[in-house]
């Protein structure tokens, strides 16, 4: 049995979506990222470096681990808090929305045809 259009529709966004989502998700990482004292290797120096952070960077260091959970399940590294077979998690597209207009509009019609 093959597919329709309309069962097809979100796989086909998905495959869509997928690169810009995650190009979007690694650009607000890396400029984080770049905001933040370095991050140390070893947890024990990680523990130290998270404690030395005043509470907005603590925030900041906080939406960094989130997104970079959301690149690594977009690209096949399914994160700890969301199915292993979703392939596009609800939460990647909200952290993606806003910031290309182009991408909001495809996010849209992808929700659209997932319901």
């Amino acid at each position: 049995m093959t597919p329709t259009a309309v069962e097809a529709a979100p796989d086909m966004l998905v495959a869509a979506l997928r690169l810009p989502v995650w190009n979007v998700l690694a650009e607000r990482a890396d400029g984080i990222r770049r905001s933040l004292p370095p991050r140390p290797e070893t947890a024990l120096e990680r523990f130290a470096w998270l404690r030395s952070l005043n509470p907005e960077q603590e925030r900041r260091a906080a939406l960094l681990a989130h997104l970079d959970a959301l690149c690594g399940h977009l690209a096949g590294r399914p994160a700890l808090g969301y199915p292993a077979d979703d392939p596009m998690p609800d939460a990647a597209l909200q952290e993606a929305e806003g910031f290309n207009p182009q991408l909001t509009a495809l996010i849209a019609a992808y929700r659209a045809a997932r319901t």
